[in-house]
């Protein structure tokens, strides 16, 4: 794992935007397709402007996954990732391979739909990122470390609805969902790259405490520390609660 700290976030955006078009060319080019997974929320608009913009990717050989969706959300909702990847990554790419959770339909066809398509082969690279209170897509405290399952249902915590809320997505609390689809952390963890985008102060207590706490369930994201092939993405505001011992360890020239 390796930290990447930018001043300001579409600096960060830009950076994290060529190593993902690094990793995507580099899987088309050995394989001829590029299986990716793309997150969502407002911590990844810059960084999926960024991509969308970059010249030179071939997205008639991409394949994409989605890696979490509400229960019961349409995709006329504001709030629904399908509708947030739809505008922001598939019509401005014209991907055509893509297997979205379709949140008003049954949650068991969805996750076995999903899960047969996304155990088909291995996942070049994960986009990812990080949740106020750690959540690792939208495994929240405590998340299970253990399922092999690739999908699951996941109760939602106060803490991530309250975000939800916080970067307008819903009203107020109450309109929140309590359930979602998720990728399974070991699902995550599955994936040959994982490049995580964290800006914002509002993420720097949850930067703490999953790359300086211990590794574990109450802080989900903390497991990306053993995989073998991470890149965090920080901007000064959401690394600035970390030790000068961190930094030093973990930032990359």
């Amino acid at each position: 794992m390796v930290f990447r700290i930018f001043e300001e976030k579409m600096e960060l955006a830009q950076a994290a935007a060529v190593q993902a078009a690094t990793a995507i060319g580099r899987a088309i080019k050995e394989r001829d397709l590029a299986r990716i997974v793309a997150a969502t929320g407002s911590s990844q608009f810059e960084f999926l402007e960024a991509l969308t913009a970059t010249a030179g990717i071939d997205w008639q050989k991409v394949e994409l996954f989605h890696l979490d969706e509400y229960i019961g959300i349409p995709i006329t909702h504001p709030a629904s990732f399908r509708k947030y990847l739809q505008e922001r990554l598939i019509d401005k790419t014209g991907i055509t391979t893509l297997h979205l959770l379709h949140g008003e339909d049954d949650p068991a066809d969805i996750i076995r739909r999903a899960s047969d398509a996304i155990k088909s082969a291995p996942i070049d690279v994960t986009f990812a990122g990080i949740g106020e209170n750690g959540h690792l897509a939208f495994n929240d405290p405590p998340a299970d470390f253990d399922t092999d399952d690739p999908y699951i249902i996941v109760n939602l915590d106060e803490g991530c609805r309250q975000q939800q809320v916080g970067e307008g997505w819903f009203a107020d609390i109450a309109a929140v969902p309590t359930q979602a689809i998720s990728m399974s952390i070991r699902q995550i963890l599955k994936s040959r790259a994982i490049i995580s985008i964290v800006p914002d102060a509002r993420k720097a207590q949850a930067v703490k405490a999953c790359f300086e706490g211990p590794i574990g369930p109450m802080a989900p994201a903390s497991i990306l520390r053993t995989h073998a092939d991470v890149m965090i993405y920080l901007d000064s505001q959401s690394a600035g609660l970390l030790s000068p011992s961190t930094l030093s360890a973990l930032t990359a020239p």
